[in-house]
């Protein structure tokens, strides 16, 4: 039985993942900052741990208590809704260090096991945001972005050891906690300087207004898909509007 390490799963794409994988026979680790009991089914095949992905100490705690894995899925991560003139850096730095440092972190740590066997797969959720022009999202996508650059560079160095790298590219989600995570919950108004206002507010009409979203099962499924891929595809796009801005590339 395989055996799968989610980061991330207190809601969301995580969460829904970490059930995915679950009801399909494997083994969950299933990791959140602060583990709240009531969030995944009770399982002996389900184990809910704590780990921040920006503290290294977490990192080792996790792997030398979890043992070996066969899949690596690093999901967690930080949204950031404004414009960039109105982020201060400390916000740009937490960004960063969750989405793009946690995620390099993670998958360091876990590469000797998978080296040294011959086989495992690493999956980056990334965001939609790297498919096309967005607003609002520079930061945030600065560091889905590296994350881009960095799994397709990885695959590369991965692959004579036959271990796996790829990227999944969620759209939008209206059911998941992002926006509030990312204004921290302040309004668009307090976080957007003034004279960028009009603007910002016609931006996120035009966004909230769109026809296709993403479901949290798409992301899911997704990961499961490209988990099993065996074709060397490295990014897959997972939502309607995801596929839609991958194809209009």
């Amino acid at each position: 039985m395989k055996t799968v390490l989610i980061t991330g799963t207190s809601s969301g794409y995580g969460r829904e993942t970490a059930r995915y994988f679950h009801s399909q026979g494997w083994n969950v680790i299933a990791t959140m900052r602060t583990p709240r009991p009531g969030v995944l089914p009770e399982s002996d095949r389900l184990r809910v741990i704590e780990l921040d992905v920006t503290r290294p100490e977490s990192i080792t705690a996790a792997f030398e208590a979890e043992g070996p894995i066969d899949v690596l899925v690093n999901n967690a991560g930080v949204p950031s809704i404004s414009v960039f003139e109105g982020t201060p850096m400390a916000r740009v730095r937490e960004v960063f260090e969750t989405n793009t440092f946690g995620v390099m972190a993670m998958t360091q740590a876990v590469l000797p096991q998978f080296r040294e066997r011959g086989s495992g797969v690493v999956v980056n959720v990334t965001s939609s945001v790297v498919l096309g022009h967005m607003p609002l999202s520079a930061v945030y996508k600065a560091s889905k972005m590296a994350i881009e650059g960095f799994t397709a560079s990885l695959a590369l160095e991965l692959a004579p050891f036959g271990v796996r790298a790829k990227t999944v590219e969620p759209g939008a989600c209206l059911t998941t906690n992002f926006a509030a995570n990312a204004t921290k919950g302040a309004s668009l108004d307090e976080l957007v300087p003034a004279p960028y206002a009009p603007w910002a507010k016609k931006a996120m009409g035009d966004f909230t207004g769109q026809d296709l979203f993403t479901k949290e099962s798409d992301v899911a499924e997704t990961v499961w898909r490209a988990v099993h891929d065996t074709t060397g595809q490295l990014r897959f796009p997972a939502g309607p509007d995801a596929v839609s801005l991958s194809q209009a590339k």
